[in-house]
């Protein structure tokens, strides 16, 4: 258990639109999950600046899904590999495996989570506080309780509690990391 994550910039949903974009290291493995939709991207490379010398140092980039809010500013890491549901992706090199436990260090590994959309993914990071899953399965800590945009309001309750079973703190796709509670949308 010897990765460290940082949320780098905490999204919201309203009259704007931007995706939580976080940070994880174990390691030589630096991943960025959800470098999507932020105001500009010094919102990102700013936080990121105070981790590394430089962004060609992020080995990898998770997607929780394919909506630009959480994909748009992939490009500011020209040398990671790219994960989604189905493939990892670097230069003109595209692997297909699927993301159901596959492990990007031994403190950080992939889940299917569908609901959302049917290619959702959850990364899982196991740190000395616990399990933190970085997640689009809630797009807040309060939900919202059903997602008005889910592809399977069933499969995203299921995962929900999938997730809640291993995660001790939720970092959701538009917003501040939360315990999980009683309260927490099932």
């Amino acid at each position: 258990m010897t990765a460290e994550f940082r949320v780098l910039f905490t999204g919201y949903v309203g009259e704007r639109v931007a995706g939580t974009v976080s940070f994880v290291r174990d390691g030589d493995v630096r991943v960025v999950v959800d470098p999507g939709m932020v105001p500009e991207p010094a919102a990102i490379l700013g936080p990121l600046g105070e981790l590394v010398d430089s962004p060609n140092e992020i080995t990898d980039v998770v997607f929780s899904h394919h909506h630009p809010d959480h994909t748009l500013n992939a490009a500011l890491f020209p040398k990671a590999r790219f994960h989604d549901f189905w493939a990892i992706y670097q230069g003109d090199v595209w692997s297909g495996r699927p993301a159901e436990g596959f492990a990007l260090s031994p403190s950080i590994r992939l889940i299917e989570t569908p609901g959302h959309t049917p290619q959702d993914i959850t990364s899982l990071v196991s740190t000395s506080g616990g399990t933190v899953a970085f997640t689009h399965l809630w797009w807040l800590a309060t939900g919202p309780a059903e997602d008005p945009l889910a592809s399977d309001a069933s499969a995203l309750h299921r995962n929900r509690a999938r997730v809640l079973e291993i995660a001790q703190l939720i970092v959701p796709g538009h917003g501040a990391a939360f315990k999980p509670s009683a309260e927490t949308p099932r």
